[in-house]
């Protein structure tokens, strides 16, 4: 069976194919080996601005347009090479000595992968296409998405609501402070997760430079690899490792944005919530459908996508952080198959983002349900009431307000009777009879 959107295995490459086509630039096979083509071009300039053998502005300039340009001809032709070789790597060092060759610089074709084991091209091509992953696609998607929110808070800054704790009516609070929790949180996690380093390993079969140094024992190996991945790849070198890399910085990342999933679940079933209690309505769009059987529902269906791909995402990244940094003695092969999965949690995560804003971009504020439950809970200003009274040093407030309240049917008439039986000024009087559900608050500082 060919391979297209309805035959394809993974929904990713599938039903959710054209909304994720341009994540193929970093995850897929053929961006893979671009990104290590790239990573042996840069080697090889860089030994030979090193001064081991001669290259003009004019060939480094050829030889980078190679990866510039790179084809998805030019990806088929190394996996032909690799039906040879039977090695991904080996493939890729094969293509461009044939292409140095074409360009009468085949004298120095083998200074190509001089010195190096497989893993010094995975480890450092994998992390440059996460790192310009994180920085060109999901970084912009959260700060997006943290803007809208922050926009949807200040808009509803002055909208009273019910606060609901253990699921029962609690004291008032702002809607759109209730968003502003989640823009901080997303913040805070957004800071965190651009501090973590993008960690490479470059250093030789084990990690030792031992070819490096057998060839040539005057030169400063560990200075040229330090430079050659921070200036060249943007990229921090791991000074001790075994082949491969430790990986404790990539699953740091991973836990970072299995974090902010969570945060975004947890936003997402608030949402789902509200939608539930009539606080928002829903936008709709003509020839859409909410159910197959009943004619009048309009689901929540973006934010339960949403949902669902946020807990698939995160059940691939928990077991990338756990698994990527365990490695038997200097290497195994483990870590080479599950690296190829990157793709598929990060696919996920965007998926689930673009639902989450789609499904804020069809809430539509129901202001009167909102008033109505302030209006039906009069038992939320007890609390105010009887702080007031502690203030005054009135004896017992608590218990009897806990009296009133508890089991009781209150309203404003009630709250107003209960105050007007109090031994106390008709002025503290006025004041408590001025508390209502709808301006009893608090503060909140939308500043941020």
């Amino acid at each position: 069976m060919d391979l297209n959107a309805l035959t394809a295995i993974s929904p990713i490459d599938g039903r959710y194919r054209k909304q994720l086509q341009h994540l193929a630039e970093y995850f897929s096979e053929y961006a893979l080996i671009r990104y290590r083509v790239r990573v042996e071009v840069e080697y090889f300039i860089a030994l030979a601005e090193y001064k081991f053998f001669q290259l003009d502005a004019s060939s480094q300039k050829s030889l980078r347009i190679i990866f510039e340009t790179f084809s998805l001809e030019n990806a088929e032709s190394i996996k032909t090479f690799e039906q040879t070789t039977n090695h991904d790597v080996k493939a890729v060092e094969y293509f461009l000595k044939e292409i140095l060759d074409t360009m009468q610089l085949g004298q120095y074709k083998e200074w190509v992968h001089f010195g190096l084991t497989s893993q010094d091209i995975n480890n450092t091509a994998i992390p440059l296409l996460w790192k310009e992953t994180l920085e060109n696609e999901y970084y912009p998607a959260i700060a997006n998405l943290n803007i809208m929110l922050k926009n949807l808070s200040n808009s509803w800054k002055a909208i009273p609501m019910l606060a609901r704790t253990h699921g029962q009516p609690a004291s008032p609070t702002l809607l759109g402070k209730e968003i502003m929790v989640f823009v901080e949180r997303l913040t805070q996690q957004l800071n965190l997760i651009q501090q973590i380093p993008y960690s490479c390993k470059f250093g030789g079969a084990t990690g030792n430079f031992n070819a490096h140094q057998v060839a040539f024992p005057l030169t400063n190996w560990i200075e040229f690899a330090n430079a050659f991945c921070e200036e060249k790849l943007g990229l921090q070198r791991q000074q001790f490792t075994t082949q491969i890399e430790h990986y404790d910085n990539l699953a740091a990342q991973f836990d970072n944005m299995k974090r902010i999933n969570t945060i975004l679940i947890d936003l997402c079933r608030d949402m789902w919530t509200y939608i539930s209690m009539d606080y928002f309505k829903q936008k709709t769009k003509a020839g859409e459908v909410g159910s197959s059987a009943m004619p009048h529902k309009v689901n929540p269906i973006d934010f339960e996508n949403a949902e669902g791909n946020f807990g698939i995402a995160n059940a691939l990244f928990e077991h990338l952080s756990a698994k990527l940094p365990i490695s038997r003695l200097q290497r195994d092969l483990t870590d080479s198959t599950v690296l190829r999965n990157i793709g598929m949690p990060f696919a996920h995560t965007i998926l689930a983002i673009k639902s989450l804003e789609k499904g804020i971009g069809k809430l539509l504020l129901n202001e009167t349900k909102i008033r109505e439950d302030l209006e039906n809970n009069w038992a939320v200003v007890a609390e105010a009431i009887q702080t007031v009274l502690r203030r005054e040093n009135y004896p017992q407030p608590y218990e009897a307000l806990k009296a009133l309240t508890r089991g009781n049917v209150i309203n404003e008439a009630s709250i107003t009777t209960f105050i007007e039986q109090l031994d106390i000024s008709e002025v503290l009087k006025s004041e408590l009879k001025n508390i209502k559900p709808w301006n009893y608050t608090g503060i909140s500082d939308f500043g941020m």
